[in-house]
Parts: structure tokens; C-alpha cells; sequence
């Protein structure tokens, strides 16, 4: 008896707690639904603002507009305005459209205090600009030119060289490999290369160099890019050079420059001549092959003909001296004579080459005389091109490197 009142009792409890959660929730949702009636009557309480829309003129539309113009208006100002003043907003906007329609051309130029103001018509053809990374090429038979751009950076004490593409390649060099060498004379010691992506008469490169130089240096600083064409066999041809001064350029950093590459037929002569060299270097048999093949551009004193004296020095003594045989011509001798020096690889960076061209007097006993002085080494003899020929010859063993060099006077 006293089981049965209290499972009673029980069942009334939860009868009851179930009656109030009820009540609960239908007087919770009662309440959100009084909520939303008022939020939207007071969103319908809220004065609408009326649109500021300007008349919209289509270019399709109207005899009086091109396809190479744009009509170009200026928007007019927002104000707050009154139910009865939209409705005579909205007429004049009606007339105003049609009156631009008529009129547009008479009032090019001008300005309107109006709803709307006119000011003309803007030609899109002036305004077409190309991509940022659109590179025009130059057009067919011009010389051979490079395309590249320069822009130093003061905060790293930085010079970015971005190399591009070439253009107008020679015909016979269209199915070779494209190879650029690059460095910053007078000082730069190891050259940089590039291989091009394709072949054809206009190669693309799309490499970029950092060449680490502080800003006082910079200005006496001349960036040399040096072309070359590489067979299938690794025969290498000098396609060209370009000689950059970077004075006064840094100004005009990040442009897009387009340069003639300089031939050796291109290249003038210098004040005093200029003699073709051909160095090479092998590393296991340790000699040193020079080549004087020709010269040109040599201011002669006599008719007794010229000769080359070549000497191989080592720090300030001299090694070995040779000499070619005497040559008798006007201002341009072919000699193409051969010398070899026994050279060992450790000296490479200590001994240099030094060239004389010479005219015998008709007396033996005074010395000849002497028309100009050329020394190729390392940097601690050479700089320049000189220096380059050196470099190049170290760089690459058993290959011929020919080059050609200016004279300068004796010390």
C-alpha cells in the first residue's frame, strides 16, 4: 500500500514538471512572434530614400557616338528630396535624356549645372597599354639587339640585372644554343651565364643576376654582356658583346633597354691599333698555347715591317720570351703565328702575358721601336677585357678563346 502512494506520488511530480515546460515554451514562442511584429512595423515606419540615379547613355544606342569613344560623365551630388519633388525629379530626368541624346556633341567640353554634366568623350585608343610584361621585339633586319634592364638597390647596396631576350640573331646561329656571360668590369673576377629557353632570332633568357657593389664603386662601373653560340659538338662563336657604363643610368632604374650588340667589324679601332689573340690553357699537359693572328689599325713608323715579342712573366721576372717572325705590311699584318709556354696550373693566378709590336731598325744595334704594349692576366695585372680573355681562357680548358684588344701606350 505504501509502494502504490509513492509511485503516485511520483507520477504526479513528472505530470506537473511536463505541464510547466509546456507553458514554458508556448509563453517563449508567444513572446518572439509580439517581438517581430513590432521590428517590422518598425521597419515599415522608416522613410524610404529616394534612388540618386543619373541618365545611363549606352554607346550601342545613338548615331552620335563611335566605337573608339566613350561617353564620360560626372555623377551628380546626392540631396534629400520630398515624394513631390521625385515626381518632377523624374520628368526632367526624362527630358534630360533626351536632350542628351540630341545634343551631346554641342555640349562637348563644357559643364552643366544640371542633373548631370557632360564633359566630353574620352578615346580609348589613347589609353590601350600593353601588359607589364609585354617586350616589343625590335623590328626584322636590324642588328642583333639584347633586351634588358638594370636598377640598383641603395638599402642592400644591390644591382639587379634582368636579362630578357635577344633579337634579330644572325640566321646561321637560329639552331644553336645561346649562351650570355656577364660581368661587372672593372673589378668583377667570375662571369655569370645565362642559357636561353629556346632557339630561333629571338631567343628569351628571363634571368635576373645580383651583383653585390657598393654605390660609391657603381658609377665607374661598366656591365658587360657577352653573346655567345654553341654548336652541338661545344664549339663556341662570339656573337656580339654590349658595354654598359652605369653612370648616369641608375636614375632610369627598372626600364626596359634595348642595345645593339657590337661586332668585331663594329668595334673601332683604338688610338694607337688593336691586335686578335688567342689563348688557350690544358691543364694536364700544363702549357699555355697563345696565337697572334692578326692586327690592325697600327700607326707605322717605317717600311721595315712589325713583329710581336711575347713574354711570360711571373710576379715582375720573366719567365720565357718569343718572338714572331717580321711581317711586312701596311696598317693590318696577318702573323697567325704560334707560341706554346710551359706554364703549371698553381701560377695561373701569378703570371701573366705581355705582347709587344714591334718595327726593326735598319741598325742593329738600336733597339726597335716600339708601336704599342698589351698585357693579359689575372686581376693582378689586368682588368677589362684583358682581364676577361684571361678568365675565360681558366674558365674553360682546351678551347680557344680569341678576343680582340687596344694597344696602349709604353710605360
Amino acid at each position: 500500500m505504501a509502494d502504490q502512494e509513492l509511485l503516485l506520488s511520483v507520477g504526479l511530480l513528472l505530470l506537473l514538471l511536463l505541464l510547466g515546460l509546456m507553458a514554458c515554451c508556448l509563453w517563449k514562442r508567444k513572446k518572439s512572434k509580439k517581438g517581430r511584429s513590432q521590428y517590422e512595423e518598425l521597419l515599415s515606419t522608416v522613410p524610404s530614400v529616394p534612388a540618386c540615379s543619373a541618365p545611363v547613355i549606352l554607346v550601342s544606342q545613338g548615331s552620335w557616338a563611335t566605337p573608339s569613344e566613350i561617353p564620360f560623365t560626372l555623377p551628380p551630388r546626392f540631396t534629400t528630396q520630398n515624394h513631390e519633388d521625385l515626381k518632377n525629379e523624374e520628368e526632367e530626368e526624362e527630358e534630360m535624356k533626351m536632350e542628351a541624346r540630341r545634343d551631346i556633341l554641342a555640349h562637348r567640353g563644357s559643364l552643366s549645372v544640371r542633373r548631370w554634366y557632360p564633359v566630353g568623350t574620352v578615346l580609348a585608343g589613347l589609353y590601350s597599354v600593353p601588359p607589364l610584361n609585354e617586350v616589343v621585339a625590335p623590328p626584322p633586319g636590324m642588328a642583333t639587339r639584347l633586351c634588358f634592364s638594370v636598377e640598383y638597390r641603395h638599402s642592400g647596396e644591390q644591382l639587379m640585372v634582368s636579362l630578357l631576350r635577344l633579337g634579330n640573331l644572325p640566321p646561321r646561329f637560329h639552331g644553336n644554343v645561346t649562351l650570355v656571360e656577364l660581368r661587372l668590369l672593372p673589378d668583377d673576377r667570375r662571369p655569370r651565364q645565362a642559357k636561353a629557353r629556346g632557339t630561333g632570332p629571338d631567343p628569351e633568357f628571363n634571368d635576373c643576376f645580383v651583383f653585390q657593389v657598393s654605390g660609391v664603386c657603381v658609377p665607374q662601373s661598366t656591365l658587360s654582356v657577352c653573346v655567345l653560340s654553341v654548336e652541338q659538338d661545344g664549339k663556341r662563336h662570339a656573337v656580339g658583346r654590349v658595354l654598359f657604363p652605369l653612370e648616369g643610368e641608375l636614375g632610369q632604374a627598372g626600364r626596359v633597354l634595348w642595345r645593339d650588340l657590337e661586332t668585331e667589324d663594329d668595334t673601332q679601332c683604338s688610338e694607337l691599333g688593336d691586335v686578335q689573340i688567342s689563348l688557350s690553357y690544358s691543364p694536364s699537359l700544363q702549357r699555355l698555347s697563345v696565337v697572334v693572328l692578326r692586327a690592325r689599325g697600327l700607326q707605322l713608323l717605317t717600311d721595315a715591317g712589325v713583329c710581336v715579342q711575347v713574354s711570360l712573366q711571373i710576379h715582375t721576372q720573366v719567365v720565357k720570351l718569343k718572338r714572331s717572325c717580321v711581317v711586312k705590311s701596311e696598317h693590318s699584318p696577318y702573323f697567325d703565328h704560334r707560341m706554346t709556354f710551359k706554364l703549371r696550373s698553381q701560377h695561373l693566378d701569378e703570371a701573366c702575358l705581355r705582347f709587344e709590336l714591334q718595327q726593326p731598325n735598319d741598325v742593329r744595334s738600336e733597339p726597335p721601336a716600339l708601336l704599342g704594349v698589351l698585357v693579359l692576366g689575372p686581376f693582378m695585372y689586368a682588368r677589362g677585357l684583358q682581364l676577361q680573355h684571361w678568365m675565360d681562357m681558366v674558365n674553360t680548358p682546351q678551347e680557344p678563346v680569341e678576343l680582340w684588344h687596344g694597344l696602349g701606350r709604353p710605360t
